[in-house]
């Protein structure tokens, strides 16, 4: 297939473009670059030094004889060049990284508010109008996230994005009807994501696109069978309080010797999968399309679910590192439950890789490896969700750690 992937150049996006590239597509990057230009803004840099673009794509070439092509095109701001774009290359599949992926970013400011829901939800808006208006039939698959659901306080699994639900009519008679599972968004960042879902809905029913979201969970790891290759086509890595996701973050500190922060008690249950499985989840995605005219197909890409206090006890008792709790700068439920559904994507044959020793010390060796490009101050997480919540949590002078304001 020809695959266009937007946001080629992001955390799950490149390794995804080797992957598929390694199975023989003719894959097309295309990428604004915003993610670079975030480092550039926040004063931190991947914890794995990354090469250019055009240079990663370099060597994945006189490493495979494989080309990789890279556009650069702002999908949010660039409607005319996008459309032009698919015009002339008419993907069979397009797949769609292109949004600002961290909720702690989305929260940071108004700007960062606005920003996020700009590019992301003007982004996913301008791809499904210029694909109606080239008339491609490309399959579109999009990386949501499980943030979209919120959390189940009723102890039944979430199921994979419907909800068979009953109402009662005029008549007093009981209707089954079918609807999106109830959005409960926890940020600006997963409010975009729900907003795409509804986009998805009206442009799959009004305008029979083929659309596959991925409501993905938290990825961990570092590497997958491709970046492994050459060193030179190492992932981004992120560990600051913005863009580090919990379980990275916790190996981080551990190599680093510094507390693994939990905040608030640590009860808040997530949804995790591997960065391997992440790229498998979706080249099996992508071999499953829907017909035009289908409802938009939805997957959990997930594995497995643990609180973050456990987590952080798992590793401490992996590494020796110590847990410190500190207050949250989010605005969440203390405890919760997450029972998750994801058997379509397991039918489809994925084996899912799950939270084991050899793994988690693979990424403390990478984080020792690299253990001199990391700032400790930016290891915090400390973007409040509210005015309230930031005027009773500060960090210290040094930015080390959160600390609760009388």
């Amino acid at each position: 297939m020809k695959i266009a992937v937007l946001g080629g150049d992001g955390f799950v996006g490149w390794p995804t473009v080797l992957h598929l590239s390694d199975k023989g597509h003719e894959v097309h990057i295309i990428d604004n670059l915003s993610r670079r230009w975030i480092d550039t803004e926040l004063g931190v840099q991947s914890l794995t030094p990354m090469d250019s673009i055009q240079e990663r794509c370099r060597i994945w070439h006189d490493l495979t004889g494989r080309k990789l092509a890279f556009h650069l095109i702002d999908i949010a701001k660039e409607y005319d060049r996008l459309r032009d774009w698919l015009r002339d290359a008419r993907p069979d599949a397009v797949i769609h990284f292109a949004e600002q992926r961290a909720a702690p970013y989305s929260m940071k400011s108004d700007r960062h508010k606005n920003y996020t829901v700009n590019n992301n939800v003007s982004g996913t808006h301008n791809l499904l109008n210029a694909l109606v208006e080239t008339g491609i039939d490309a399959h579109l698959v999009h990386l949501g996230t499980m943030g979209v659901y919120g959390y189940s306080s009723v102890g039944a699994a979430i199921p994979e994005g419907y909800l068979d639900v009953e109402i009662e009519n005029l008549e007093g008679e009981k209707k089954g009807l079918e609807i999106l599972y109830p959005t409960r968004p926890g940020s600006i960042y997963h409010m975009t994501k729900s907003l795409d879902q509804i986009l998805f809905q009206f442009y799959a029913q009004n305008d029979g696109l083929r659309i596959t979201d991925l409501h993905q969970g938290i990825v961990w790891g570092t590497h997958t069978d491709q970046t492994r290759r050459h060193d030179q086509l190492i992932n981004r890595f992120d560990y600051d309080g913005d863009y580090g996701t919990v379980l990275n973050r916790f190996l981080i500190q551990a190599a680093i010797d510094y507390p693994l922060t939990v905040h608030g008690t640590g009860g808040q249950t997530r949804a995790f999968i591997h960065l391997q499985d992440s790229v498998r989840c979706i080249e099996l995605a992508l071999n499953d399309a829907p017909e035009a005219g289908d409802r938009v197909k939805i997957f959990n890409q997930m594995t497995e679910t643990h609180r973050v206090r456990d987590l952080a006890e798992m590793i401490a008792r992996l590494t020796g590192a110590k847990v410190a709790y500190l207050p949250n700068p989010r605005k969440e439920a203390a405890e919760n439950d997450l029972i998750v559904k994801n058997d379509q994507f397991l039918a489809l044959g994925l084996n899912p890789i799950t939270l084991a020793e050899g793994l988690l010390s693979e990424v403390v060796d990478v984080a020792k490896k690299y253990a001199h490009r990391i700032d400790r101050k930016r290891v915090p997480a400390v973007s409040a969700w509210t005015r309230d919540i930031a005027a009773r949590v500060e960090t210290d002078p040094e930015g080390t750690r959160l600390k609760s304001v009388s």
